[in-house]
């Protein structure tokens, strides 16, 4: 249950102190203002789509074995929390736009590597995306917010993104498959680079005339100034804890499915397109609910009430004693972590005033980490227990979300420092 708002929070605000920023623009003006960075979000995905998409082919070029080669994509992992922890105080203190540009021009240059058929080279392609990653999307995400100020098309903006990167993974792999037919997968992987130069003067221009420089915060002062942020702490929590429980989950769920419902490869990609959609969908309906008014009260309800259903949901997909409530809890454990995905980016958004960057970079890190401790606890409870025991472990993984997510309580109205409100 949500604390009832006190009269300093947005949620008691009268109608007359609710500004313009706090009626929120629709969804095409929105994505029309931000389309760059939702082109950007769509490109990032797609050289770990190649390398998934074509690892025999790239394996047997490489003379390695399929196992070997795609346990290189865990380096992406580890650039990913280092790079990403490192260059969070930079966003938001540099325009994001240019940060974003940087992540484009490195992804082109990991994915021109990845060309070179050689372990070594395929070892630095995918620490390489990995660290382009880890800038550019919490760039792209800050850069989208930018465009609106601070009120909830602000937040919306960021939403749409997520929402955006949700729907490629799900969908992109056809992208890069029909192509590779002509040209091969390193003809998709040259194509990924040539797109992203292209794109990088793009996202140099869009939005630098929106950008207020942020407070000039000390390097180290701007993950001290994380503190200060109301509920940082608790959503950077809540999303480690999701990726680690949701990610975890799915890296188990063709195997899961096969050894309990007898279900096939072909068919399990109709599982993994349901459970992608109702993720999608979560991500974007909750985007656009949550971020109506000028209060973030929706946003905190959503956590306290969809990530306890996500835990209900996790239990109920390995305890399902038939095929068709198997499929129901796939699809609502997804939406409800999707949910708390929108909100947790609404929150951070909205309260992080000119420390919006840096949370955001913080909270992708945490989310990448905690994807790679998700899939190897989930394996050890797999070892120890079979599917029961991994669902033991990211049902505590979901528990600590859902305890995190209670500690957070109405924000002060006073914007945060150095974070001008006025609509641009």
């Amino acid at each position: 249950m949500s604390a009832a708002p006190d009269s300093a929070s947005p949620d008691s605000a009268s109608p007359e102190e609710r500004t313009a920023e706090e009626r929120p623009e629709s969804d095409r003006r929105i994505a029309a203002a931000v389309l760059p960075a939702l082109v950007a979000s769509v490109l990032g995905l797609l050289p770990f789509t190649v390398y998934s998409t074509f690892l025999v082919p790239i394996a047997d070029a490489a003379g390695g074995g399929d196992a070997t080669v795609g346990a290189l994509r865990g380096l992406g992992g580890v650039g990913a929390v280092l790079v990403g922890v490192a260059a969070a105080p930079l966003i938001g203190r540099v325009p994001p736009g240019r940060v974003a540009a940087w992540g484009l021009l490195l992804l082109a240059a990991a994915s021109l590597v990845g060309t070179v058929a050689e372990l070594p080279a395929l070892a630095a392609f995918c620490l390489l995306v990995g660290v382009s990653n880890a800038v550019l999307y919490p760039a792209l995400t800050t850069a989208a917010a930018d465009r609106f100020g601070s009120g909830p098309s602000a937040a919306r903006a960021a939403t749409l993104v997520t929402a955006t990167k949700t729907l490629a993974a799900t969908l992109v792999a056809p992208l890069v498959a029909l192509p590779a037919l002509w040209w091969g997968w390193r003809g998709d992987l040259v194509a990924i680079a040539v797109l992203a130069v292209a794109l990088t003067p793009v996202l140099l221009r869009h939005g630098r005339d929106r950008h207020v420089p942020a407070a000039r915060h000390g390097y180290f002062a701007a993950f001290r100034g994380l503190a200060a942020v109301p509920g940082a702490r608790a959503l950077l929590l809540v999303s480690f804890g999701q990726a680690a429980a949701f990610q975890g989950h799915l890296a188990y769920l063709a195997p899961f499915y096969a050894d309990r419902f007898g279900l096939t490869p072909g068919l399990f990609a109709l599982v993994w397109t349901l459970s992608g959609t109702s993720f999608f969908l979560g991500n974007l309906i909750t985007g656009r609910l949550v971020n109506t008014t000028g209060s973030d009260l929706r946003a905190r309800r959503a956590l306290h009430l969809f990530l306890p259903l996500a835990l209900l949901s996790l239990f109920g997909v390995y305890l399902a004693p038939a095929l068709p409530l198997a499929l129901v809890c796939t699809a609502v454990l997804s939406a409800s972590h999707a949910v708390g995905v929108a909100s947790v980016v609404t929150l951070l958004v909205r309260r992080g005033g000119d420390l919006r960057g840096t949370a955001l970079g913080v909270n992708a890190s945490g989310m990448s980490l905690g994807l790679f401790l998700g899939a190897a606890a989930g394996g050890a409870g797999l070892a120890a227990g079979g599917y029961p025991g991994a669902a033991v472990v990211f049902g505590l993984f979901t528990a600590l979300c859902v305890a995190a997510a209670a500690t957070v309580r109405a924000a002060p109205r006073t914007p945060a420092p150095g974070r001008d409100p006025s609509p641009r």
